[in-house]
């Protein structure tokens, strides 16, 4: 099979979590910074269709993509590197590739065939992995294949990653396998075991590993590298250390350190040049060097768990790097907030963002936190849920509608200011049925966003199902809280903010999915920009008054 494309697989050994995403990301980024046009693809084994239904306390964030793709979070990880939007054939799930087959069979596509692993869902992997391509857009795929090598749920994609290696040929696939390294604090050793039992059983399934990418806590010495490449059968100078870094954004030149990129070129017998890192490494000196910080409360109800809200955190170490000030993260569980701890749990804080969400626990959290900054001029940003949140607090205690809501919380209210759109209402299946993806948005001027944007028309990506009921837009716009983005299409409100206050936002999409190293959010910029200000003028404030 002649191509012109060239592949590199990802795989994962010993445990999860090593960060396949980020080297994946990182070694991306450096083949893009040498001129390749690459793109990333994660292969999921779970069945689920995709991690849109998945609680996230189970997988983290879910991602969206502009064509309305609900995709794993490593994906905002590859756009976040790369500044170039992915898609719906960036992620596939087992759940995708059983669900095709299914009714490719149910409409006689196989010809009353016994449909098996082996040749229809490898077939349909392959294609997958292969479709991304189609319009020979791209140099350089890198596919990263979820959960580790011997889990069951990877054999079929195992499996087709061999096949295509010999469809390829040689020199236009490659195998990165990615495995820990332990170090056991009792023998003061690093433990190359793992590291050789996992290369085994790659090649068990007839795949060799073609580099040896290893997570590490301490600095691999030469002998330890030259016993991993004679047992695991890889170069030496393809043996690459991943060691611990003190941010993801490190990693890249960490892989360039090592040489990760010039030994994939070679591999490829493709050219290696210095890569252009200028642009990522100014972001890194001013996120390295901040001039000052800010303290920003994250009010929501998985704060548990960093990844709910990854995209969020990226956007705020985008977003202080653009403004030369380090953003602390306070997150603060709102099932836990109320009318009588509030103060004390966010009078220290420079601003607030209320995060998306769904569901009811927690809201009330959330509706007091929102009236503590509104009362006292703290800047906000609300997100999804936060925005609906801050609409109800508003008709709450400025309109005096003391029993608003949403229906999603409670269906019989009496003033539904939040309302489930009309086209739901009669969608029964859950899955992939929101409001996803990119949608236009028409800003006003003299607004704070028109300000922020410096543009009538934007594209932001949702993922909801309940709006801005414009039965009250008239009342709630009266009383202060202007409706200043709206969809030119539906009429829906897309942003809300109160002109009279400091610094108050509140948008129904995600911009956090769109924040990047080289394109910080302008919304993420103009918030942090708002806490630097708040903080300072308080500070004056406080002297002054001592």
């Amino acid at each position: 099979m002649a191509t012109s494309t060239k592949y590199i697989f990802v795989t994962g050994g010993v445990t999860s979590s090593l960060g396949k995403g980020i080297i994946a990301a990182s070694l991306a980024k450096l083949l893009q910074a040498q001129g390749y046009r690459t793109t990333i693809q994660k292969l999921d084994p779970y069945i689920n269709v995709d991690p849109g239904t998945l609680n996230p306390y189970e997988h983290g964030e879910c991602y969206v993509t502009d064509d309305g793709a609900e995709t794993d979070l490593d994906l905002g990880h590859y756009e976040r590197f790369l500044n170039v939007p992915t898609s719906q054939a960036n992620n596939v799930t087992t759940g995708r590739i059983y669900q095709s087959v299914i009714e490719k069979e149910r409409r006689g596509e196989f010809l009353g065939k016994t449909v098996q692993v082996i040749p229809h869902i490898t077939d349909e992997i392959k294609h997958r992995i292969q479709i991304l391509d189609n319009a020979g857009d791209y140099d350089i795929v890198i596919t990263e294949i979820g959960g580790t090598v011997g889990d069951i749920e990877s054999l079929p994609y195992i499996e087709a990653v061999r096949q295509l290696k010999w469809d390829l040929g040689e020199n236009n696939a490659i195998v990165i396998h990615l495995t820990l390294i332990p170090y056991l604090s009792a023998a003061g050793e690093l433990k190359t075991k793992p590291t050789q039992h996992s290369v085994k059983t790659l090649m068990e399934s007839g795949v060799q590993a073609d580099v040896l990418v290893c997570r590490t806590e301490h600095e691999l010495p030469e002998d330890l590298r030259s016993k991993l490449a004679k047992f695991c059968n890889v170069r030496e100078e393809a043996i690459i250390q991943s060691i611990d870094a003190s941010t993801i954004y490190d990693v890249p030149n960490l892989m360039l350190d090592e040489g990760l990129d010039t030994v994939v070129l070679k591999k490829l017998g493709l050219n290696s040049d210095t890569p252009n890192l200028t642009q990522w490494n100014e972001f890194l000196s001013r996120h390295k060097n901040p001039k000052s910080e800010v303290t920003i409360g994250l009010i929501g109800k998985y704060v548990e768990l960093q990844d709910s809200y990854k995209s969020i955190l990226e956007a705020f170490i985008h977003s202080g790097a653009e403004n030369e000030v380090s953003v602390n993260v306070e997150s603060i569980h709102s099932e836990y907030l109320n009318a009588n701890n509030v103060k004390f749990k966010l009078s220290h804080l420079d601003g607030i963002l209320v995060a998306p969400g769904f569901g009811e626990r927690g809201i009330e959290g959330k509706i007091d936190a929102i009236k503590y900054v509104r009362e006292n001029n703290i800047p906000f940003l609300g997100i999804c849920l936060g925005m609906q949140m801050a609409v109800i607090e508003f008709s709450r205690n400025v309109l005096g509608l003391t029993d608003a809501n949403s229906t999603e919380m409670v269906h019989e209210t009496s003033h539904p200011v939040i309302d489930l759109m009309e086209e739901q209402k009669s969608i029964t299946d859950k899955g992939g049925t929101m409001r996803l993806g990119a949608w236009s948005c028409s800003i006003k001027d003299g607004s704070i966003v028109k300000d922020v944007y410096k543009q009538s028309t934007i594209e932001e990506r949702h993922r909801h199902r309940y709006e801005f009921n414009n039965d009250y837009k008239q009342q709630i716009e009266a009383a202060g809280m202007l409706a200043t983005g709206l969809n030119p299409d539906t009429d829906l409100v897309e942003i809300v903010e109160i002109p009279s206050h400091s610094w108050f936002v509140g948008v129904q999409y995600h911009p956090e999915y769109k924040s990047t190293v080289a394109n910080p959010h302008p919304l993420f910029v103009a918030f942090v920009k708002a806490a630097q200000n708040y903080k300072k003028n308080e500070k004056n404030v406080t002297m002054a008054r001592s």
